[in-house]
């Protein structure tokens, strides 16, 4: 499955103005579930060689951020494309309510404080789009923020798209590269997902009941994203809307997209000057020098 290909066919067209209803939650571009291992075991073969380069080049940094519904399967995602990236040169953070010392300060300082050092690979399970869509479908939560009363405008949101356009131009003027994936289930198979979290006892543990009371803003939430994703899908960090009823076709996805966007920066080891090859040599032959 052609990388580039697949970007181009699941990206939130930037500038456009964005409905889920043309985004199938089932689409798996012509793929066979027997071909997906073999899929995304390449993918991640190539991940592993760029995350590698990334890391000894020392120039950009790569911010990928997931965003989903609950049981979209943001977690298992990383967990299996990330499985052959070396931990020293990948940090996960999984964002979750703000705590008091995050809501003393702006919106965007908990995320700030997360960016992925140069060479490294950041992951944000969830991230600062919470605050344009949690806070759109509870506006309750927002009046509670510790915001000054002349900033709870009706025009908050409008606002904080601006900001993060600008926050993400600051991102890539500064070497660090946002891939941005919404992972985009169906409501019945979130339903069946679920119901597999209450039957089955060994994942008991990842059903809340507050998660199945948010489906019933379920059409609220679609409608958030899909401002969020007509307002902050830019050509410089575009939106990758990627189908997650078959989690098997969601990773070879997300593999592929995140391969195709490295693949932009040609990356290279770094290439030696003629006086480091000089003390290398020098350093070669002293080893062979050495008595046995």
């Amino acid at each position: 499955m052609k990388s580039r290909k697949l970007a181009e066919q699941l990206i939130a067209t930037p500038g456009a103005k964005i409905s889920l209803k043309k985004y199938r939650t089932d689409w798996t571009g012509g793929l066979a579930k027997e071909q997906a291992d073999a899929h995304l075991a390449e993918g991640i073969r190539k991940l592993t060689v760029r995350q590698d380069m990334l890391y000894a080049q020392d120039r950009y940094a790569v911010l990928v951020i997931f965003q989903a519904m609950d049981a979209a399967g943001k977690d298992s995602t990383i967990k299996h494309v990330m499985s052959g990236v070396n931990p020293q040169g990948c940090q996960i953070f999984s964002f979750k309510q703000p705590n008091s010392e995050e809501l003393d300060h702006d919106y965007l300082w908990r995320s700030v404080r997360a960016l992925p050092e140069r060479g490294r690979i950041g992951i944000h399970n969830r991230s600062y789009y919470e605050e344009v869509l949690v806070t759109r479908v509870h506006p309750e939560i927002l009046q509670a923020q510790h915001l000054p009363d002349e900033h709870k405008t009706k025009d908050i949101i409008k606002r904080r798209f601006r900001h993060i356009n600008d926050f993400e131009r600051y991102l890539v003027e500064n070497g660090i590269v946002p891939i941005k994936f919404f992972l985009h289930v169906s409501r019945e198979e979130q339903k069946r997902r679920f119901l597999a979290r209450i039957d089955e006892a060994q994942k008991n543990w990842k059903f809340s009941l507050s998660d199945v009371k948010e489906r019933a803003h379920w059409k609220h939430y679609m409608k958030a994203y899909e401002d969020a994703f007509t307002h902050t899908s830019t050509d410089r960090a575009p939106w990758y809307i990627v189908p997650a009823d078959n989690k098997w076709f969601m990773r070879v996805a997300v593999a592929a997209i995140i391969n195709h966007r490295l693949k932009q920066l040609h990356l290279h080891y770094p290439k030696l000057d003629a006086n480091r090859r000089k003390e290398l040599l020098e350093a070669k032959k002293l080893l062979l020098a050495e008595s046995q």
